[in-house]
């Protein structure tokens, strides 16, 4: 899709990239912007209202948006992955608690009616008063499936917009397993090729060496430079290597520079401390040649949008006046929904 944008329905689109990062809330519609022809803010934002697509907690323990029967399907599958990070953060803070008993209050306080996620605090800490609330509403998050519910606002939800249950919110129970093998598929269809260690480091399951094995009679395998085994699908589409890959504009956390191991794949060892900062922060970035050359930002004034593009290396003439058009087409789509009148590009 960033080699050619796509003219295909926005579910569709939302599904084939496996979910899109959504820590932030305008950033899946840019991802969408620049992934398919003729995308309009509103396709998106009435999917959400439908309950076609949701915002949960899910990769990496972070917020995504994805269909809601992929996170029927897939959900159970990253539940050994949101443990494992409840056990990492959390820790010794909840050792000897009752996961279950908190989760059980948890989940009737969120199924009457939606609830802000921090206006759950004085719940758990009258459940357990000697113990970090900040813990145990970690240790909430990613044992209990909630989502979040549309709240307005220019980009779909507002910042305090409230949680509710995956099952209050859709009406049905989660339908797939802990078996990771549909995971696998899911992300092959994505992201692939790819190596198994890939798979792990998007979707935060370890040990699938064993369950990809199981697979491999499903998948095609290849060999890159270095000797590393990568995994496809069968009937995957591989556009030849001289295939050219116009300037792109990609958001902030976008999953394109989050989903592999090996982030040479699309940024230089050189350039990564320019995108990934310290608190876990991922800068937005553009694509040239399918590779990360530089980092973007909008910065508005009274009417004015600018967008602020950073190189992180000389460009041509030719990319340069290229990334300008495209990131003029950018800051309009960013900017005129929130009032802006004037738009400007500049490079730094």
């Amino acid at each position: 899709m960033l080699l050619d944008r796509q003219a295909i329905p926005v579910l569709d689109a939302v599904e084939r990239l496996a979910g899109l990062q959504a820590q932030v809330t305008s950033p899946p519609y840019v991802g969408l912007w620049t992934r398919l022809r003729d995308f309009r803010r509103e396709d998106l934002t009435r999917l959400m209202e439908e309950r076609q697509v949701v915002r949960a907690t899910l990769m990496r323990a972070t917020l995504h948006l994805m269909t809601a029967e992929d996170y029927l399907l897939l959900r159970p599958a990253l539940q050994p992955a949101l443990t494992r990070s409840m056990n990492s953060i959390a820790g010794k803070r909840l050792d000897g608690l009752d996961v279950d008993r908190l989760v059980g209050a948890a989940r009737e306080y969120f199924e009457r009616e939606p609830h802000p996620f921090a206006d759950l605090r004085p719940l758990l800490s009258e459940l357990e008063p000697d113990r970090d609330p900040s813990a145990l509403a970690y240790a909430v998050r990613t044992s209990l499936p909630l989502v979040q519910v549309p709240s307005g606002g220019v980009w779909g939800y507002s910042g305090k917009a409230p949680f509710t249950t995956a099952e209050r919110w859709l009406g049905r129970a989660l339908s797939g397993s802990e078996d990771p093998r549909r995971l696998v598929l899911k992300y092959l269809a994505a992201f692939g090729p790819a190596t198994v260690r890939d798979v792990q480091t998007w979707s935060g399951r370890m040990q699938l060496k064993q369950p990809v094995e199981e697979l491999r009679a499903e998948l095609r395998t290849f060999r890159d430079e270095r000797g590393n085994e990568l995994l496809d699908l069968p009937d995957a589409a591989l556009p030849p290597e001289d295939t050219p890959a116009p300037p792109r504009f990609v958001p902030d956390y976008d999953n394109l520079v989050l989903s592999h191991a090996d982030r040479g794949r699309v940024i230089s060892e050189e350039h990564r401390k320019k995108v990934f900062l310290s608190a876990a922060r991922v800068r937005a970035t553009f694509l040239i040649d399918g590779f990360v050359r530089g980092a973007w930002k909008v910065e508005k004034t009274r009417k004015t949008a600018t967008l602020v593009i950073e190189p992180f290396e000389p460009m041509s003439t030719e990319d340069r006046a290229a990334l300008s058009d495209e990131g003029e087409r950018l800051v309009r789509f960013l900017a005129e929904p929130q009032g802006a009148e004037t738009f400007e590009v500049r490079f730094v």
